[in-house]
């Protein structure tokens, strides 16, 4: 069996996301999953690395099934157990509260995301985050559907770096503070005037003056909810 450091990056972040959504839903990840959170465009590309992962040791693959992954003894002893994150490979953010993604809620306050405990810390797996400077990670629950055309779901969790500013397209966490409300949208900023566009084509943008909303985060990543 290859060494830990002889594997590529891909096939380090396809294995740390692996073992992390082991741990925490008893679930392997699909290869659309494992594509999404690790930033792989083509569903052939992981494939490719999956086998590459079998071939060597790592997991099992029964191909016929959608989460057809487990890994193996080897790769347990390796780690010593599925559930042994490392500092190098894993994250602690905090899980500071919800963010609907649908119509706008209420905005939970103003010590949101600021202040928190230790067992509010969840780990996040630093392949999702390609960030040097990860002080200002935090995470929030969605409530809601209106971004589940960019494959996030009720329950899903999305890991954000709190930030003021965003480009057209981002997806943030925006506060409309003529309502104190907040919610989960892509960014546009128009003439006079910012589109918070969902990712669903049952709902419609929601148009804002500029001068009445703030961004409170920017979306990095997004770790799956298995119901």
């Amino acid at each position: 069996m290859k060494q830990p450091n002889k594997l590529s990056d891909k096939q380090r972040n396809i294995l740390d996301f692996i073992q992390i959504q082991l741990q925490q839903t008893n679930l392997p990840p699909t290869i659309r999953e494992i594509g999404e959170a690790c930033g792989i465009g083509s569903t052939s590309v992981v494939n490719y690395n999956l086998n590459k992962l079998a071939t060597n040791g790592y997991i099992a693959r029964v191909h016929d099934k959608s989460r057809g992954i487990r890994l193996t003894r080897q790769t347990l002893a390796l780690h010593e157990t599925a559930a042994t994150i490392t500092e190098d490979t894993m994250l602690s953010v905090p899980l500071v509260g919800q963010i609907v993604a649908g119509s706008p809620a209420p905005h939970p306050g103003d010590d949101f995301g600021y202040y928190f405990d230790d067992e509010d810390l969840i780990a996040v797996p630093r392949a999702l985050v390609h960030l040097t400077d990860t002080s200002r990670l935090y995470a929030l629950r969605v409530n809601g559907l209106s971004m589940i055309d960019a494959m996030i779901n009720d329950g899903d969790l999305v890991i954000l770096n709190r930030q003021s500013t965003a480009n057209n397209g981002d997806m943030v966490a925006a506060l409309l503070s003529d309502r104190n409300e907040t919610t989960l949208k892509h960014w546009y900023a128009e003439e006079d005037r910012i589109r918070l566009q969902p990712a669903n084509r049952a709902m419609e943008p929601i148009f804002v003056a500029k001068d009445a909303v703030e961004v409170q985060g920017r979306v990095l990543a997004v770790m799956r909810s298995v119901h």
